[in-house]
């Protein structure tokens, strides 16, 4: 039986609210119950973020600017966007994680006392570059793919639809970790998550999103399809793994850290599948 509409679309758009800066309608107070039952709208919040992607990518392409000198201002302006809807949210995650790892080594407890400091080490800021640099190089290669591969339905090249279904595989992966793994600490957002996500609906969510991602990759690109799925599966459990090991669990940053490490990774793997499968 489906939720009634008025629940549905505010938790929809507390969803969109917390993962992105775009103008959602959402109670800046909402109760952890609801962050939790917005949580299996999370890969749509994705899909959302992919179109604006690809679009931008197909109107690049459009104007003759993918295949041309100007592929890298494109790849940055790309970036750009991608980095400023989400806040730099799960990159945030991603560099209190690198921190954590390497200043509270052989301790669970200071681990989780430099994840909460707000400041940035130098650590942190060499995987946010390590990352978004990953992320450039990507998408300067796949636009210039893109020049050189066969069109889509709408004339534009395939391989940019690629765009349109990474994001929304790496927030599926955030419902598969939380149904899957304990939380670390008793509040937070894994906190959150762990308490209130709705199960069934998480699961459902997680799942079927991540199949229709791969598919839509497999019209793009067969290899890269391959590719991303592998990649994602082995990125969820080798940092699962080390979650737990380490901290017992999962938590808020541990889990952008995980969008931000699938984005990157499977971005590139999957370019790199294209290029080999020539």
């Amino acid at each position: 039986m489906l939720p009634p509409v008025a629940p549905a679309w505010r938790a929809f758009c507390l969803a969109g609210r917390f993962l992105t800066r775009w103008p959602f309608r959402a109670p800046a107070d909402a109760p952890p119950t609801l962050y939790g039952e917005a949580a299996p709208y999370f890969p749509l919040i994705g899909l959302l973020l992919g179109a604006v992607l690809v679009a931008l990518a197909q109107l690049a392409w459009a104007l003759g600017l993918a295949a041309s000198p100007a592929a890298g201002v494109v790849a940055v302006l790309l970036l750009g966007v991608w980095v400023w809807s989400t806040g730099a949210l799960h990159l945030d995650g991603l560099a209190d994680c690198a921190d954590a790892w390497v200043g509270g080594i052989g301790s669970r407890e200071r681990t989780l006392v430099i994840m909460k400091d707000p400041h940035i080490g130098a650590i942190g800021v060499v995987v946010l570059v390590l990352a978004l640099l990953g992320k450039l190089s990507a998408l300067a290669a796949l636009l210039g793919l893109a020049s050189g591969a066969a069109p889509g339905t709408d004339g534009a090249p395939a391989l940019l639809w690629l765009l349109l279904w990474l994001p929304m595989l790496a927030r599926a992966q955030i419902l598969l970790l939380a149904l899957t793994t304990p939380t670390a600490r008793p509040e937070g957002l894994g906190a959150v998550l762990g308490a209130h996500l709705p199960r069934r609906a998480g699961w459902v969510a997680g799942i079927a999103a991540t199949l229709v991602a791969l598919a839509g990759c497999a019209l793009a690109s067969g290899p890269a399809a391959l590719a991303a799925g592998l990649t994602a599966v082995l990125v969820l459990w080798a940092w699962r793994r080390t979650l737990c090991q380490r901290l017992g669990g999962y938590t808020g940053d541990g889990v952008g850290a995980l969008v931000e490490i699938t984005e990157t990774l499977v971005l590139m793997v999957a370019v790199l599948a294209v290029v080999a499968g020539r």
